[in-house]
């Protein structure tokens, strides 16, 4: 349970803006839960649904899962 929470709370990739998936069936998911959302508060995070993180216009995602602004410009394909 602790590498979850060490892993979670420490990776070179949190920032505002993270999603943090946990899945349900995992053995430690519910044992670590309560820590890691103390351990996020504790660094400045705040705890909001998924759709409040997501832009839903203009915006796509990266393969990292970030969310890029789409360029106004679109270009023409050849035809």
């Amino acid at each position: 349970m602790d590498n979850i929470i060490n892993t979670v709370l420490n990776h070179k990739n949190l920032g505002n803006g993270s999603i943090i998936l946990c899945h349900n069936g995992a053995k430690y998911t519910a044992e670590a839960l309560e820590s890691l959302i103390t351990g996020l508060q504790e660094k400045g995070y705040e705890i909001v649904p998924i759709s409040e993180l997501i832009y839903k216009d203009n915006y796509h995602m990266d393969v990292s899962g970030r969310q890029i602004k789409d360029d106004q410009k679109t270009e023409k394909k050849p035809e």
